[in-house]
């Protein structure tokens, strides 16, 4: 029985899509093991959203080579997308395989390994370079490529990849370039899937893509159009609502401009959805989020803030900030940390700006100083801090329901911890507790910076 080890990078895609190829291997009767153990195979799914992401995937490729010479190393996704050419000249990688062909992984590891044992038997020539590689031109690809699991890497949570591509151009983005345009999933397969999961026990679905605000675009083949899109996402999520047994439906990050009244009213109609909405943001100020080529202002983002909080009881609102983004002067940081203040987030994720080869913002003038961003990040990190306790606050003494997903041990004490429909990671302690139920329990004390203690409600 051949052997088989993944290392995944990146997003939530790039895992979905790790478990969907492991699950192809599996069906092939290949034996599944850590990526810290010998193996034949190992298939690393590489991310490439920066330069240390790209230089953090060719250390786990050579890494894989190391454990075991004689294995067959396969580089996968958005990387190999990127930078092809240069993987091509790497002796330590055996298969590349770019993205919308990952469903085709076995055979093609299959090809090279029959190639081997050809040359090894001296029953042909050398076969490899006629299999390295798998590439399609990402660029003019509109097919979506079909990808299935039925079982994830979670136990109680599952990511579904309801879309791929982007069409924003953002303008220090390079993954339009590793991933193409917008290809939305056929509605009826996502939910078939999701049904599947459903009956296997999963009580949570995260619906994941690239830029799942675009989720149908290409089926009606305009330009982009949020009108025609939001119908997509709400019908898909209406959808999915009606399946039975599913707990709780949690949305991947969202465009600001798709929140409008009609799509949030319906929103708040679906019992299983989880009030926790990451809205990309990047920027707080307008001529930043200018030069990002981000396509809304302040007052946009700051509208579609207000509309959730109108129609849902004290929601998460979560965002991604980037700080020392090229230009950015001392006079902009301000306004934008004034801004995020303003809107009062229950988390930020804060990036320093990182120099992405192959985009716009790379080549911009005015690039800022390692040292102001360390400065910037920090001031932002601390008022992540703030609003995060105030968040909690505003929901201490009130009732909320957990989905207990693992055992934790707090200075010597054990709990169960899980998150509410907020995404407030909670503790409880007690017994008769199991993994993957849903209980009833009042948020009380702040044990440290992860986690809430709750008190059972029987």
């Amino acid at each position: 029985m051949k052997s088989v080890a993944f290392c995944t990078l990146g997003c939530k895609v790039n895992q979905y899509e790790t478990d969907a190829m492991e699950e192809m291997f599996l069906a092939a009767g290949y034996q599944v093991r850590t990526f810290k153990e010998k193996a034949d195979v190992y298939v690393i799914n590489t991310c490439t959203v920066t330069n240390i992401a790209d230089r953090k995937s060719r250390q786990m490729l050579h890494r894989a080579k190391k454990m075991n010479p004689d294995s067959v190393v396969a580089a996968v996704g958005c990387y190999v997308q990127a930078a092809a050419e240069r993987l091509k000249e790497d002796p330590d990688i055996d298969l590349i395989v770019g993205n919308n062909k990952k469903s085709q992984i076995v055979t093609l590891v299959k090809e090279l390994l029959d190639a081997r044992s050809h040359k090894d038997a001296g029953l042909s020539g050398d076969l490899h370079e006629e299999i390295h590689e798998a590439l399609v031109d990402i660029n003019h690809t509109k097919e979506y490529e079909e990808l299935h699991v039925s079982r994830v890497c979670e136990h109680t949570r599952a990511y579904i990849k309801i879309q791929d591509g982007c069409n924003q151009f953002c303008s220090y983005c390079i993954i339009p370039y590793a991933r193409g345009r917008v290809r939305s999933r056929d509605p009826e397969d996502i939910l078939s899937e999701v049904q599947t999961l459903v009956e296997r026990g999963y009580k949570e679905i995260v619906l994941t893509g690239i830029h799942i605000s675009s989720y149908g675009l290409d089926f009606d083949n305009t330009e982009y159009n949020l009108s025609g899109n939001r119908e997509h996402l709400i019908s898909l999520i209406e959808s999915l609502s009606k399946l039975g047994g599913l707990e709780r439906i949690r949305l991947g990050s969202l465009e600001p401009r798709i929140i409008t009244e009609d799509f949030v009213q319906r929103l708040c109609r679906i019992p299983q959805i989880c009030p926790h909405f990451h809205l990309s943001l990047q920027s707080g100020c307008d001529t930043v989020l200018a030069r990002m080529n981000r396509k809304y202002t302040g007052d946009q983002y700051d509208a579609s803030c207000k509309l959730l909080r109108r129609y849902f009881d004290t929601p998460a609102i979560t965002t991604d900030v980037i700080v020392g983004f090229p230009g950015e002067t001392p006079e902009e940081f301000e306004e934008g940390a004034a801004f995020l203040e303003h809107i009062g987030f229950a988390e930020m994720h804060v990036f320093k700006y990182s120099r992405r080869e192959g985009t716009r913002a790379a080549a911009m003038k005015d690039q800022v100083d390692e040292g102001v961003k360390n400065q910037r990040s920090a001031r932002l990190l601390e008022l992540d801090r703030k609003m995060k306790d105030a968040f909690i606050r505003q929901w201490q003494g009130r009732e909320v329901k957990v989905l207990l997903e693992e055992k934790v041990v707090i200075d010597g004490k054990e709990y169960m911890s899980g998150h509410t429909k907020e995404y407030i990671r909670a503790v409880v302690s007690g017994s008769g507790l199991r993994e993957n139920t849903i209980i009833s329990a009042k948020l009380s004390l702040r044990l440290n910076e992860d986690f809430v203690f709750c008190e059972r409600i029987d």
